[in-house]
């Protein structure tokens, strides 16, 4: 049975990056290829500038890892700390899954470096702070859209549950963290109760009470680092801004900043949408595209805004898998003795 589930998840996940492969090339066919070439080359020079945004975006990103680190951290370079986030960015890019196998690569190829009972919450804490900034970032741009676009009244109803939902969870976070006290976990084994969900809970729960604990302890044992890290993941966010800015502005979609503070809000919906989608291919350019017709935008602009962003994420996550391969070989050994914890044969 076990078997064949897992070869059903496979499948599932084959079937949809599938669809979402049709989904995008039918958005471009409909769109003309031309007319989205057309827009992309306007971007021109653009591209490089974008491209090297995202480099910063990614040294930020590796900045506030590092501050999660609560051990001596002089044996772990820079270099190797910005490949090993480079790396499990790369494998992100696959959706939900990847997200998963990025961590545990990274936490792998930190063993020589940082001890594992360190390197495991580093990344649970980094990604809890991820995650809280992005809401925070979806929540504005959503109450930001319903201040200035015209949305329907279902719509509207729909958005302003999200934002209370929303709300309420920032609000318990915020309240959780402050107090100390263990929501996440006390939720999970509630819901273990229920027996359609007990054997899932079972096995995530110790991964759930772990993560909490962490975060919870970083932030009572080192309040100026949790500081420090929760900022940067906002300066993260701000270069995500800047980045739809850019583009559009080399498009010609003459768009302000708060407009691109917006697209970029709402963007976070469609990445949560598309979560479980390999890629979040098709869905995320078809997100785009509706997002900025909601503030007068073709929708082609917004299709070609999504493919600009998409090359700059594939060509560092190309590096990322430069970075991987060169990390996971073994070094020679001169006298052919075989050590159980070899040294990557380049020390990034």
């Amino acid at each position: 049975m076990p078997q064949t589930k897992s070869i059903t998840k496979i499948g599932f996940r084959f079937f949809a990056a599938f669809l979402g492969l049709a989904l995008l090339a039918m958005l471009v066919l409909r769109t003309g290829p031309q007319i989205i070439w057309n827009q992309v080359h306007a971007v021109g020079f653009g591209m490089a500038v974008i491209v090297a945004l995202g480099g910063v975006a990614l040294f930020i990103r590796t900045w506030a890892w590092r501050m999660t680190l609560m051990c001596d951290i002089t044996a772990l370079p820079w270099t190797r700390s910005f490949a090993v986030c480079l790396v499990s960015e790369a494998l992100g890019q696959l959706g939900a899954g990847g997200k998963v196998l990025g961590e545990g690569m990274r936490i792998s190829l930190l063993r020589s470096s940082v001890p594992i009972a360190n390197a495991i919450p580093s990344a649970a804490i980094d990604g809890g702070l991820h995650v809280t900034s992005s809401t925070i970032m979806t929540l504005s741009g959503i109450l930001a859209t319903l201040a200035l676009a015209p949305v329907s009244g279902k719509l509207r109803l729909f958005a302003f549950i999200f934002v209370t939902a929303l709300v309420a969870v920032l609000v318990l976070a915020g309240v959780s963290i402050g107090k100390g006290w263990e929501l996440m976990g006390k939720t999970a084994r509630a819901i273990g109760h229920v027996p359609r969900f007990q054997s899932w809970i079972s096995r995530r729960q110790p991964v759930i009470e772990s993560s909490e604990h962490n975060l919870l302890s970083f932030f009572h044992e080192a309040p100026a680092a949790f500081c420090a890290a929760f900022l940067l993941n906002f300066l993260w966010q701000a270069l995500a801004i800047l980045e739809v800015y850019i583009i559009l502005h080399f498009m010609g979609a003459r768009i302000a900043v708060p407009g691109a503070f917006v697209l970029e809000g709402l963007t976070k919906v469609i990445n949560l949408v598309g979560l479980f989608n390999p890629g979040n291919i098709g869905t995320y350019e078809g997100g785009n595209m509706l997002i900025t017709k909601l503030f007068g935008v073709p929708g082609t602009v917004g299709l070609s805004l999504a493919l600009c962003r998409r090359a700059r994420a594939l060509f560092w996550a190309f590096i990322g898998a430069v970075c991987l391969m060169l990390m996971s070989k073994p070094s020679a050994r001169t006298n052919g003795d075989v050590n159980p914890d070899p040294t990557p044969i380049v020390q990034l």
